[in-house]
């Protein structure tokens, strides 16, 4: 059974940074696009950071210049690196991995959720 494992998260203060982390332990992860998504209470769930399997990346405007997504397709990981953390930062960050096989088919994991709160 394939699982996306995530950790990484915690309890910080304004302005600082966590790292969170990804793991897709199978085969194919660098074919795979990884995002990570975060969903607030009474939020719908939003995409943060893309980074495709071919190296294009995206962010939710809010955290442009604070946040780095990035991939380790020999571990395999990916990881959000949040930086000047805000308390509009406060959620629960998911993991999502997909591709696109023949036939247009789509392969979707998603990981567990990890919560990132941000408060004095």
């Amino acid at each position: 059974q394939v699982q996306l494992v995530e950790s990484g998260g915690g309890l910080v203060q304004p302005g600082e940074s966590l790292r969170l982390s990804c793991t897709l332990s199978i085969a194919t992860f660098s074919s795979y696009n990884m995002g990570w998504y975060r969903q607030a209470p009474g939020n719908e769930r939003e995409l943060v950071a893309r980074l495709t399997s071919g190296g294009m990346r995206n962010y939710l405007d809010s955290v442009k210049g604070r946040f780095t997504i990035s991939r380790d397709n020999a571990r395999p990981t990916v990881y959000l690196q949040m930086n000047s953390l805000k308390p509009e930062d406060t959620a629960v960050y998911y993991c999502k991995a997909d591709r696109t096989v023949d036939g247009g088919r789509q392969i979707i994991y998603w990981g567990q959720g990890t919560q990132v709160t941000v408060s004095t």
